[in-house]
């Protein structure tokens, strides 16, 4: 048996969580769409706080994925220059 994911749109999960806001109860009206009531619950907490967009991904702005490429590079650079260091440190005994 295959598992497959059902996808909903933005505008049906939106009108679900006006439908149960309007009608005030959660499980009938997931019932009565067929979907998991649990899903439900999220997409209202997701409306609720204003961070609803229905994919479950946030999207990066320009700004925080250059910020995220320098945070690597700079851990890359670090871990270079300390691997050197133990390099110079291991020939420099190995001379005298």
């Amino acid at each position: 048996m295959e598992n497959t994911r059902k996808k909903y749109s933005i505008e049906f999960k939106i009108k679900a969580v006006e439908l149960s806001k309007a009608r005030g109860s959660v499980k009938p009206i997931a019932r009565e769409l067929n979907i998991p009531h649990d899903n439900l619950r999220r997409w209202i907490r997701e409306y609720d706080s204003g961070i609803f967009t229905g994919v479950g991904v946030k999207t990066k702005s320009h700004e925080e994925d250059e910020n995220s490429r320098l945070r690597k590079e700079l851990y890359e650079v670090k871990l270079e220059r300390d691997i050197l260091k133990k390099a110079v440190g291991i020939f420099s005994k190995s001379d005298r």
